[in-house]
């Protein structure tokens, strides 16, 4: 990245924060830049941009293969997205749509998708995307009929009858049935298309009006590791607030309109709040892109990201992973990937150091200067971001600074900061559950993240907040001593590279460290005697780095013959490893792992 861009006061925020210290060692960092004017609701982007930039690319979408071939872009300006919202939006109140029912969608990213979710929210009404794989993939249906009977469902979409009609089926709702393709597959249900026939009348504008910043924009799920998924309120005074922050924090966007290649979920935070939003709010592109971070889907994305050359980079540690093999095996393509890219930008998950080395390698190799890599954190209650980087950074680990208008409190917590949040985009409350609502804030009104975080300078706030874990995955062993799991298990990625994809840490009340290894494409390759070998070269690498204490130096490792499953929680569709779930799942193994007599397939280190 050049240095005049990162230099230039015009393009990011220079980092100001204020230090209030607290009894018993705690402080809480306040952001000293005001938040300033927010719009009211998501709709007035839109309504601004349709005016101001009719004709502006908005949207875009591969063709499916079986209309077309060739598979050109679908694309879509802004004066055509909102028209046809329009059309949508009157259609959802000639159905009776009531202010407090929800649109659920249970199908992937797509145009149709997009433009329900903005007519949705334009005429007051709160839209809810699940998780595909709750209707697509499962086993059976028990899941998506759990969360749906959580909502006030007013109407059901999804792209085809007959991939997800048993899934609607088996939620028995009485409200209309929304679909794309194949939409006899389900008796009764609308065409979608018939909905884009309909001529909108005042009535949309009418509802656009009565929209408060307090009406409901969305309700997302969080991942149900603890129990049933629970509904997040996202109010649009929420969404509006963080997009306006961002804007604070990259002043650029004043200047560049974004232009995103994503194939992450909207049924997640980090895909539609935070990259969906952000190309509307700044009245960019939005190229839906169709690949995943898989085996035969990534090539999906590789033609998209070379064809499009985005200007902006959003993606979790899987998807670099997946992306990697090809920036460094095809340099026309890294060249194309490179070319008018400002920001590289990770978040959901800590990136590993090798996978930050790496990339930082071939954009040398093709741009002769070093790649602006830039994080953010957050959650779902957030909207997503609470704190974000606006420098140049030396590695991975730090998740940068409060956003306008927002605090964060470190409080000491089991040897750790646990960090706690007040702002803007912070959340009401949990749909329909006061108890789980209260307890998620403290005494002062601060959201309970359950994240740890510390100061990566302490003499000087402004070199950014350094991620350290999740408070609760950490666990001490019977020598008391407590392990950092965020810490220890990005360590141990980096030495069993390339062949390790993650790591699940083991060990509570053991004598000991254990580690069940999820093994890359490369790793699964290797044969038992192999895996001995590469595992003991690489603890010793480890110990050199770290010592060879009890909570820092595993004892055992087991290789996961079953990749992480996403139906049981294991792994979201995001790519990232909840680790209290493959515990409870797998607890057969970790209990073999630390057997006093060590069972076949377990790699005994020392």
């Amino acid at each position: 990245m050049p240095k005049s861009f990162m230099n230039n006061p015009a393009n990011l925020a220079t980092p100001h924060v204020i230090r209030e210290e607290l009894p018993g060692g705690g402080f809480i960092l306040h952001c000293a830049e005001p938040l300033g004017p927010v719009a009211r609701c998501i709709g007035q982007w839109l309504e601004q941009w349709a005016s101001e930039t009719p004709n502006a690319l908005y949207l875009a979408e591969r063709s499916p293969a079986e209309r077309s071939p060739s598979g050109p872009w679908i694309k879509l300006t802004y004066r055509e997205v909102r028209d046809k919202v329009g059309a949508i939006a009157q259609s959802l109140l000639d159905l009776g749509l009531q202010p407090h029912e929800t649109v659920v969608c249970l199908s992937d990213n797509s145009i149709d998708h997009a433009l329900l979710m903005l007519a949705t929210m334009h005429i007051g009404r709160p839209f809810t995307t699940v998780s595909s794989a709750y209707s697509r993939l499962a086993r059976d249906f028990t899941k998506i009929a759990s969360i749906v009977g959580q909502l006030p469902v007013g109407a059901v979409y999804a792209a085809d009858g007959q991939v997800y009609g048993p899934a609607i089926r088996a939620c028995g709702l009485a409200c209309p049935v929304i679909l794309s393709d194949n939409v006899d597959a389900v008796p009764g249900a609308l065409g979608f298309a018939e909905l884009l026939g309909t001529r909108e009348t005042p009535q949309v504008m009418q509802a656009f009006e009565a929209i408060t910043p307090a009406t409901h924009a969305k309700y997302l799920l969080t991942s149900g590791s603890t129990g049933k998924p629970k509904v997040v309120i996202n109010t649009h005074r929420m969404l509006c607030a963080n997009q306006q922050q961002m804007r604070l924090s990259w002043k650029f966007l004043d200047n560049e309109k974004p232009v995103i290649v994503s194939w992450l979920p909207w049924s997640h935070t980090f895909g539609t709040n935070h990259n969906f939003n952000m190309a509307l709010c700044n009245g960019g592109s939005f190229y839906i892109d169709e690949g995943r971070p898989i085996p035969g889907q990534m090539e999906k994305s590789i033609r998209n990201l070379r064809e499009v050359q985005p200007n902006l980079y959003f993606n979790v540690p899987k998807g670099f992973d997946a992306l990697l093999p090809f920036l460094e095996g095809d340099r026309g393509f890294a060249s194309d990937f490179f070319a008018r890219l400002r920001c590289i930008f990770y978040a959901a998950a800590a990136l590993p150091q090798v996978v930050w080395e790496r990339v930082e390698d071939v954009a040398r190799s093709v741009k002769g200067n070093d790649v602006w890599f830039a994080s953010a954190w957050g959650a779902t209650e957030t909207s997503p971001v609470v704190t974000n980087v606006s420098w140049m950074l030396s590695g991975p680990g730090c998740i940068g600074l409060p956003v306008a208008g927002t605090s964060v409190k470190f409080l000491p917590n089991q040897g750790k900061l646990e960090m706690r949040v007040k702002g803007p985009q912070v959340f009401p409350g949990y749909l329909n559950d006061e108890v789980h609502s209260a307890e998620a804030f403290d005494d002062h009104g601060y959201y309970r993240i359950g994240d740890a975080g510390r100061l990566a300078d302490e003499d000087d706030p402004g070199k950014g907040i350094v991620f350290n874990g999740r408070v609760a995955e950490d666990f001490k062993l019977t020598t008391g001593t407590w392990v950092s799991v965020g810490t220890l298990r990005l360590k141990v990625i980096d030495v069993l590279s390339p062949h390790v994809q993650d790591v699940v840490l083991t060990g509570h009340d053991q004598d000991h460290v254990g580690l069940l290894l999820f093994p890359s494409p490369s790793g699964k390759a290797l044969a038992h005697e192999q895996w001995v070998r590469h595992v003991h070269d690489a603890m010793a690498r480890l110990r050199e780095i770290t010592g060879t204490g009890s909570s820092h130096s595993p004892r055992r490792a087991m290789v996961m013959a079953e990749p992480p499953s996403l139906e049981d929680g294991e792994i979201t569709d995001k790519g990232y490893i909840n680790q209290r779930s493959v515990l409870a799942r797998r607890s057969a193994q970790v209990a073999a792992l630390h057997a006093p007599v060590p069972q076949s397939g377990v790699i005994v280190i020392g």
